[in-house]
């Protein structure tokens, strides 16, 4: 009896390896179809992830359409005030002064009068000024506010952040001084609250 395939068995043969080699090839196309397909994506978000900083706008650059956030607004100025300091006192500032009436005669100036000469620096406008302060009303000697027992004031001076009279006072003062400020009421609060007097240590500026 013969050993040899048939030539049927053969052809079979032939055919079950050809429609393998050509399965294998098919899918060596798909997966190379697929990787063409998917790399452009992983390309696009690699250059996102590394695109340089500058590429950005800046956080810090205020929007033009809307100017009015880019700063706090000038009608809440507590908003924008330095914070309380602490300062050494000096001793001729550490004791509480008593402030006295002015008289019945209204008030036609501002009048500034030193009560301790101080030795440091010359306040300047638009610097942060730490004070102690006490105001009477001028004609009567009542007290009407104090700092005294409470935390130094603390304010810009010479920008329109407090009453004319302080403005115009206290600049060009030295600190360490006290000073006695007569305030007409026009530089003042006005005549609802009418002249009045002010003590005023100067404890620092910067």
């Amino acid at each position: 009896m013969s050993t040899q395939n048939a030539p049927g068995d053969i052809a079979r043969r032939r055919g079950q390896a050809l429609g393998g080699a050509i399965a294998g090839v098919a899918v060596v196309v798909i997966l190379a179809i697929v990787f063409i397909t998917v790399k452009p994506d992983k390309s696009d978000k690699s250059a996102a992830a590394f695109a340089p900083a500058s590429a950005a706008p800046s956080a810090a650059a205020p929007s033009e359409a809307a100017p009015s956030e880019a700063a706090p607004s000038e009608a809440a100025p507590s908003e924008s005030a330095p914070a309380p300091v602490s300062v050494k006192t000096p001793a001729a500032l550490a004791k509480e002064p008593k402030v006295t009436a002015g008289g019945k005669t209204a008030l036609a100036k501002l009048v500034v009068t030193p009560l301790v000469q101080g030795t440091g620096p010359k306040v300047q406008k638009g610097q942060s000024l730490t004070a102690n302060y006490k105001v009477v009303s001028y004609a009567t000697g009542q007290v009407i506010d104090s700092s005294w027992g409470k935390t130094p004031f603390v304010t810009p001076i010479g920008v329109g952040k407090v009453i004319p009279g302080f403005d115009q006072a206290i600049p060009g003062q030295r600190v360490g001084s006290r000073l006695q400020i007569d305030v007409p009421a026009a530089l003042a609060y006005g005549e609802q609250q009418g002249d009045l007097r002010f003590v005023v240590d100067i404890l620092g500026a910067s």
